[in-house]
């Protein structure tokens, strides 16, 4: 084992670099996918990441299918993506961590458009606190469901459509699938699990199905305006406990994050981390984990009654003034918790 891993070391990545450049700079621009057409079905579509991903494929003049829960809201994306130049739009109220609600997702798109050439597995959602201040650990099961198998679920009954097409997976993971952020524990813990899913079943795809996961890190979302699973396993918003956790850490524009994304997914790259500060974070966490632990209970670890050192930041520098203007106060936040009960009602109806 040593000796492989001295090899891997002294030759085969010193020798790999320049070709692995002339790749990324030459080869890969040279072959960027042409989306005008190309069906695309989005899970988690309603808004962030999933939304500002519809809107960037229908640029390119992508058809898609956009999926969430909230069929109004799906509506007002689809209305929107139509207007910058999505050819069709087909809209699929569906809850992907049900695995039939997955199935028929997939096999509308395909009825409908004929075909499927990109799944974007986008669906999450995320809870701040830590594990030995949660008060209904069962409630938590619905992270490990949305997150892992809400990725799942649509990949599995989308894959031999996918590999049909030739197309590819996308797949919205997380740095935090490999930074031990504390007061994160069970969301890093679906995040590694998916990611560590999606890199394995690149090893079983081969050249049949491309895949591209995108680890980003703190994004403006639902999620980092403070919408979270709580202590007590209820869904609400919490701002303090969002600004303590992002503190004085970049957030990056939604629109910012998917250029790059689309960019990479149409060269086939393997993985986009955006913003490019945290690029280096895998490196960290294999050669010096022990600096990741270190800084992560440095600033979230506090004593009782007493802000952690991350909030202290955030206060001490305004650093909250460089937030993105979307992550104040958002009204509709709140309400959406009441229209989710609403629409899941009227689906089992």
């Amino acid at each position: 084992m040593h000796i492989s891993a001295a090899i891997i070391i002294l030759i085969y990545i010193p020798l790999s670099i320049p070709v692995k450049l002339f790749v990324w700079a030459v080869v890969k621009p040279l072959r960027k996918e042409d989306l005008r057409g190309k069906v695309v079905l989005i899970t988690g579509a309603s808004s962030g990441i999933g939304e500002e991903l519809a809107y960037q494929y229908a640029k390119k003049g992508a058809c898609l299918s956009l999926v969430a829960r909230r069929k109004q809201a799906l509506e007002g994306v689809a209305a929107a993506a139509r207007e910058r130049g999505s050819p069709d739009v087909l809209v699929v109220p569906a809850d992907v961590s049900d695995p039939e609600q997955s199935r028929r997702a997939v096999e509308e798109t395909v009825s409908h458009f004929g075909i499927l050439n990109h799944l974007v597995a986008n669906a999450g959602t995320w809870s701040i606190c830590f594990f030995d201040e949660v008060t209904n650990i069962t409630a938590f099961t619905k992270m490990m469901d949305v997150n892992f198998w809400g990725s799942v679920y649509p990949t599995y009954y989308a894959l031999p459509h996918l590999k049909a097409s030739k197309g590819k997976l996308v797949v919205s993971s997380s740095i935090a699938a490999t930074a031990p952020a504390s007061r994160l524990s069970l969301y890093n813990a679906t995040k590694a699990a998916q990611l560590r899913f999606y890199e394995t079943l690149r090893s079983e795809l081969g050249s049949e199905v491309g895949i591209t996961i995108l680890t980003a890190g703190f994004v403006e979302s639902e999620m980092t305006k403070g919408k979270a699973i709580q202590r007590d396993g209820e869904v609400a918003v919490d701002e303090e406990a969002r600004d303590a956790q992002i503190g004085v850490f970049p957030v990056a524009r939604v629109e910012k994050l998917c250029e790059a994304a689309l960019n990479g997914i149409r060269r086939g790259d393997w993985y986009v981390t955006w913003p490019s500060m945290y690029r280096p974070v895998p490196l960290i966490a294999c050669l010096a984990p022990e600096i990741l632990t270190w800084q992560s209970y440095a600033m979230y670890n506090a004593k009782k009654g007493s802000p952690p050192l991350s909030q202290r930041m955030l206060d001490a520098t305004g650093a909250k003034r460089f937030y993105p203007p979307s992550l104040r106060r958002h009204p509709g936040i709140k309400a959406e918790r009441t229209a989710d009960r609403e629409e899941d009602a009227a689906s089992n109806v």
